[in-house]
């Protein structure tokens, strides 16, 4: 029999981490602008994403539209739970979506208004996401099929320093997508900057593999009890070995094997996350199988989900492929 639960819930991670990956370079550079005060400059990073950021935000709604579909009790507790850092996420968004349009089209002497906002948009959006993901790391009470919480109880330590955390994992990702994408001194630029980022990003992952088992026992004994432990040991191993191997290509000024291995260390944030959580879509005790709706409607949405995602995926390629290569300081957003 086919398990449509564990289906969406993959459907649903893919989804996520796609956005993780493309919207999480393109916020990092919102984050960058402030270290980089030159205008060709900064027109030039911007014009790295110009052409494609447009379509980053559909694996969102590609992620959220299936959890509420197959797994409604899920969508309406993380609604309930998490509708300030959710609502302030969507006005950054919409905010740097504004911003992004408008720096173009702006006098001179009105652009370092729309850079602002740019940068208030990606930091909003960027640090609400994070503080949802420590939330949901830290569980939520659900009583009968209803959130019994309060709506601030994601405004904890933790929760904020998550925050904090991808702050700077998304500013490593837009550095080294800009290294990828440019050339000279820009290329040197961010080659300066990404180092310092890797290794405060190390820092705050070695403190949040500290306290999340110190502080969820149910996370520690998904973490360290057999054959647990199989599964998760290869990933802090991986995560040395990832960061060693970003270290080594920044200080060799490599053109493309910073951004690879920053993507690596991201999957591997998210897998660690994965484990930590499952099989409980609302953690510490929700699994996906309490929180999901009927077979027959996860079968149904699944014969949409099969035909638009290899939509969304020919798209995206097609997209990142006539644009690929460098950026020169002539090109503009049109």
């Amino acid at each position: 029999m086919v398990d449509f639960s564990v289906i969406w819930f993959a459907i649903i991670v893919f989804s996520t981490l796609m956005y993780i990956v493309m919207d999480g370079f393109d916020l990092g550079i919102g984050l960058l602008l402030p270290f980089n005060k030159d205008p060709v400059e900064r027109d030039m990073m911007v014009n790295t994403v110009a052409p494609v950021w447009d379509g980053n935000e559909t694996w969102l709604v590609l992620g959220g539209a299936g959890l509420y579909g197959a797994f409604p009790l899920a969508y309406s507790v993380l609604l309930d739970a998490l509708s300030i850092p959710l609502t302030a996420m969507l006005i950054g968004l919409i905010f740097r979506g504004v911003a992004f349009e408008f720096r173009f089209k702006a006098t001179e002497e009105h652009r370092p208004f729309w850079d602002k906002s740019f940068i208030a948009g990606s930091l909003l959006a960027t640090f609400s996401q994070g503080v949802a993901v420590g939330a949901i790391l830290n569980g939520f009470p659900v009583v009968g099929r209803a959130y019994a919480g309060s709506a601030m109880s994601w405004l904890a330590p933790f929760p904020l320093f998550c925050g904090v955390g991808l702050v700077i994992a998304y500013a490593l990702l837009g550095s080294t997508w800009l290294i990828m994408k440019t050339e000279h001194q820009l290329h040197r630029k961010m080659t300066t900057l990404a180092l310092p980022l890797t290794l405060a990003l190390l820092v705050v992952v070695g403190i949040i593999s500290l306290w999340t088992p110190l502080t969820h026992n149910d996370i520690a004994h998904r973490w360290f009890s057999l054959p647990n432990l199989f599964w998760f040991l290869p990933v802090p191993l991986l995560v040395l070995l990832c960061s060693w191997g970003l270290i080594r290509a920044l200080k060799r000024e490599a053109h493309y094997a910073p951004f690879m291995l920053t993507l690596a260390l991201i999957f591997l944030g998210f897998s660690g996350l994965g484990i930590s959580i499952w099989p409980n879509i609302i953690p510490p005790s929700i699994s996906i199988w309490q929180a999901a709706s009927p077979a027959n409607s996860q079968a149904f949405m699944l014969i949409g989900g099969l035909l638009i995602i290899p939509v969304i995926l020919g798209y995206t390629f097609w997209s990142y492929y006539v644009f690929r290569g460098k950026i020169k300081a002539d090109e503009g957003y049109h």
